[in-house]
């Protein structure tokens, strides 16, 4: 606050000089305020003459690399000048472990007994592209949109190292406690309750905040906010995690059963840890990383105390936070039961929320519906962080891209008036996928072969296949529209071989043009912030790629028989007895349109998703005894022959 010097004069002195000259008792102008006009904050502050400052936040009570101190995690801000003449102001946080960039590390090799024709290593050099295409990783601090858009708003931005990346002590631990604390700690500092110093170790505070907090960020800049939120820190209003992580277990794991994220078959907790372990003497977690390649489990596959202080949904009534959440529907990296779950445990305890669902992948929104995303975020942080009694939480509560640039909004997700429909299968060449039950007699076969890709064996669904086995519907009469999770239950048994996976995926037969989870370039440049030298406050807006084919994979769902009662427990199946297993798919909302058929197709091994064991195990199923459950929101007569 701005500090005038007192003046001490007689009375009669003081009367004769505001007489005289009136205009010399006007009181000097306070602080500068944020300007609101129409439920909005204004741009009415300079980028350029920001300030900018660098400290490194204390985090009491955690020495996650054993050198007997307390961790630091170094916090990167830029504020507006004017918070040094009295204007407090919230701030934008996002937190992240890719600021410094990345290793090159080898992935574990998912091939059991591994036929030398097969086995592959997969780097992580192709992950750093992909997330500076998706806007997770930054080149340097502020490069990203919000210091450019935000400030001039009456905003600060502050990019958080994540424990044992960069300039940040700690150690890496792929979701694990300390991380959290790492990223709280910077929370509790902006309001007062940690402390931090400049780099040559002085002392400082934040005095220039009002201490709320907006955590922002897509993938592992995501997952933080989740995670941060099940603290119920003091300070944190608002969260928008984006293609974010709410557990772990269900980033490397399904089910029982070892699956890895889209485009990385064979990473683990593991090798993420040493991929953003940049920090200086990076030995000094040599400890830690073999604690997580042992604990993981990379065997069994069951969920333990491990995975279990990895899962946010568990504390998800510590949350105190809003949250509005963005997930693609096309995301096969961070897949999306991780938002589904997360989003359905906020609802149970009515958390103030709301929801994107898009038809790209791992990627960002921003240039992909650019102004109404603006708008909505800019809205939605004013109301939280600045107490602008704006409209943006009478809108409706999910946007949903249901088809390439088709969007609509919906009161609520899953869609009102879903209800879950079951189809049943039928034996044939191929079967049967309908309304009315199938011969409960009947069975049929398929031997797991681990070198040929769902894909391949999706296809051709019209052809008897050694390795799998279809069920289609007539083609449909109607359009026909999912919205939440999908399962299957499906009576077999197995035998002769070492696979315990049974994989399902539910395929959209018909030729089409749709999107592939990838973004293009339109060439269309937008500019929506101030710019400074080196950032120009502008990007190029981008569109959905999208490709004609006669097939679509819409969901997927693994399942290891071991687990057949608990992911938590393994239980050894007896050779050739039947046993009935149900599992859940992604959850989607996609509509199945009319003159297409709906599939099931049943395989064992996901050549890019499962560990691969030695082929030859032998499935056999009973369709009769089976059923997919499909959540409809209309065209349930559309499945009529």
């Amino acid at each position: 606050m701005r500090r005038w010097k007192t003046i001490v004069v007689p009375l009669a002195a003081a009367l004769v000089t505001t007489l005289a000259a009136p205009a010399l008792a006007t009181p000097p102008p306070g602080p500068v305020k944020i300007k609101i006009e129409n439920g909005e904050t204004q741009p009415i502050f300079s980028r350029a003459d920001a300030i900018l400052e660098n400290v490194f936040v204390e985090v009491a009570g955690v020495d996650s690399d054993n050198d007997g101190q307390a961790d630091r995690v170094p916090v990167s801000i830029i504020r507006p000048k004017e918070t040094e003449q009295g204007l407090k102001v919230p701030v934008i946080m996002e937190a992240s472990p890719y600021y410094a960039g990345g290793n090159d590390v080898a992935n574990h090799n998912v091939d059991i007994d591994p036929d030398p024709g097969i086995a592959r290593q997969e780097a992580l050099r192709n992950k750093i592209a992909e997330l500076q295409a998706s806007g997770a990783v930054n080149a340097g601090p502020f490069t990203g949109y919000y210091d450019n858009y935000f400030v001039p708003r009456g905003y600060a931005v502050a990019l958080v190292e994540s424990l044992g990346s960069g300039a940040a002590t700690g150690c890496p631990t792929s979701g694990g406690r300390n991380e959290t604390l790492g990223v709280k700690a910077a929370i509790d500092w902006l309001n007062g309750r940690a402390r931090a110093f400049t780099a040559s170790g002085e002392p400082v505070g934040a005095t220039w905040t009002t201490g709320k907090v907006g955590m922002i960020g897509i993938s592992y800049n995501g997952t933080l906010p989740n995670a941060v939120a099940t603290t119920g820190v003091e300070g944190l209003e608002t969260i928008v995690p984006i293609a974010a992580i709410s557990s772990w277990y269900d980033y490397y794991r399904a089910n029982g059963g070892v699956v890895a994220p889209g485009g990385y078959q064979g990473e683990d907790t593991d090798v993420l840890a040493k991929y953003v372990l940049t920090r200086a003497n990076p030995e000094k977690c040599a400890d830690v990383i073999a604690a997580l390649e042992r604990d993981q489990d990379r065997v069994t596959g069951d969920y333990s105390r491990f995975w279990d202080e990895r899962n946010y949904v568990k504390d998800v009534r510590k949350v105190k936070a809003s949250v509005f959440l963005v997930h693609g529907l096309n995301d096969w990296n961070v897949k999306t039961k991780n938002a589904v779950q997360w989003w359905d445990a906020l609802a149970k305890r009515n958390v103030p929320r709301k929801i994107w669902l898009h038809q790209a992948g791992h990627s960002n929104p921003f240039t992909l519906r650019h102004a109404e995303w603006l708008r909505q975020l800019h809205r939605w942080m004013d109301h939280w962080l600045h107490d602008i009694d704006n409209d943006i939480m009478d809108e409706p509560q999910a946007d949903v891209e249901y088809a390439p640039e088709q969007w609509a909004t919906h009161r609520s997700w899953p869609l009102p008036g879903t209800a879950s429909v079951p189809l049943h299968l039928g034996a044939g060449e191929p079967g049967t996928l309908g309304l009315l039950p199938g011969h409960p007699a009947a069975k049929q076969s398929f031997v797991d072969q681990r070198t040929r890709t769902a894909e391949q064996l999706t296809e051709a669904w019209q052809t008897a296949d050694p390795n799998r086995l279809a069920y289609v519907t007539p083609e449909l009469t109607r359009d026909v529209r999912i919205s939440g999770t999908p399962s299957v239950t499906v009576r077999a048994s197995l035998k002769n071989g070492r696979s315990p996976f049974l994989t399902a995926l539910l395929v959209d037969y018909g030729t089409d043009v749709r999107a592939t989870g990838g973004t293009r370039s339109t060439g269309q440049q937008v500019c929506y912030g101030q710019g400074v030298p080196g950032d120009t406050g502008c990007t190029v807006l981008r569109t959905h790629t999208t490709r004609e084919a006669s097939y679509k994979i819409v969901s997927r769902g693994w399942l290891d028989v071991r687990n057949r009662h608990s992911d938590s427990r393994t239980e050894e199946l007896r050779p050739g007895k039947a046993y009935t297993f149900t599992w859940s798919f992604q959850p989607q909302d996609y509509v199945f349109k009319a003159g297409h058929r709906l599939g099931l197709v049943l395989l064992s091994t996901d050549y890019d998703y499962t560990l691969r064991y030695p082929p030859g195990t032998e499935i056999t199923v009973q369709p009769g005894l089976s059923k997919l459950r499909l959540p409809i929101v209309f065209g349930r007569d559309g499945l009529r022959p």
